[in-house]
């Protein structure tokens, strides 16, 4: 995974691999999110809704600290290391959008 400044726009390009997981990952839930749209048309207990909406969530978080752990080993280095420390306080206002 790279980070790239490409017409001002940030990008960051990713192994076919890496999107395939990501891809991979977002598929699931969506796929989980469906199956708990086919429940409530199928009036389930909302019990049973409600745990499938919490490993959802947690799928969710999942797939978030992989992408931040993916960004700060590559894009928030890369730029360190180049000698942009603006890139911090972006890091920052991400864990402050987690919490």
């Amino acid at each position: 995974m790279s980070c790239n400044l490409c017409n001002n726009e940030k990008k960051t390009i990713r192994t076919e691999k890496e999107k395939k997981e990501l891809i991979n990952r977002v598929n699931r839930i969506v796929g989980s999110m469906n199956g708990i749209k086919n429940m409530i048309i199928d009036d389930r207990y909302c019990d049973d809704i409600l745990i499938q909406l919490s490993a959802i969530d947690k799928s969710i978080k999942s797939l978030a600290n992989l992408m931040l752990d993916n960004h700060i080993h590559s894009c928030v280095l890369n730029d360190v290391n180049k000698g942009n420390y603006e890139v911090l306080d972006e890091i920052v206002n991400l864990f402050k959008r987690f919490q």
